[in-house]
């Protein structure tokens, strides 16, 4: 029985979006102002709208993988060489990040009149991240010797599951987690081992291929 995916790249992948999942970016911040200011429900309704944009993504992403795959299939393998270089120069910005000791990126305004839901989509969907992710991280691990759809809905699963879980816990801590994140102290440290395991990551996908 051949499986979807290669049970070795999909543990590496759930490894990989762990800590990208947790990493502060666009969405996470909007989950934190939102909470914040609109409160509970409006967090659940924004994440819904931000996991509706990531699937968005995912069915480009598909649709143009299969294209790419189909016309060039040696590309893929460059497409590979740079997701490892791409997490790797993630890592390294985080961990020089963290020396120099940089202050937490401006939280995205939200506006209480406005739907959550929309905001969240709107911040997912023309979050630039999105793009480099579907561009570099997610192709390394497809295989091309197995179904894409197949795959792709594994690796959405996780995504988004993954996404609504620390966007969800962000939003709901809210004004807490965003004062902690002010500390220096705690985030250098978190800046520095997120940039270890994100070179960590890399060195994974490089020596797979």
């Amino acid at each position: 029985m051949i499986l979807p995916v290669d049970p070795h790249k999909y543990v590496a992948f759930l490894g990989i979006m762990a800590v990208l999942a947790v990493t502060p970016g666009p969405a996470n911040l909007f989950s934190i102002a939102t909470g914040m200011h609109r409160g509970k429900a409006a967090v659940i309704r924004g994440v819904a709208g931000m996991s509706c944009a990531t699937l968005v993504w995912f069915v480009g992403a598909a649709l143009g993988l299969s294209a790419l795959v189909t016309a060039f299939p040696q590309v893929f393998q460059i497409l590979t060489w740079l997701g490892a270089a791409y997490v790797a120069w993630l890592g390294v910005s985080s961990i020089l990040s963290g020396l120099r000791n940089d202050p937490e990126a401006e939280t995205p305004q939200t506006h209480l009149e406005r739907s959550a839901f929309r905001d969240g989509f709107a911040v997912q969907l023309s979050n630039p991240k999105a793009l480099l992710f579907f561009t570099a991280v997610l192709p390394p691990f497809v295989d091309l010797a197995r179904p894409l759809p197949a795959q792709m809905g594994l690796f959405a699963a996780a995504t988004i599951g993954m996404d609504m879980i620390t966007m969800t816990a962000y939003g709901l801590g809210g004004a807490a987690l965003a004062v902690f994140m002010t500390r220096p102290d705690f985030r250098r440290g978190f800046r520095l081992l997120v940039g270890g395991l994100l070179i960590a990551a890399s060195i994974m996908i490089a020596l797979r291929h």
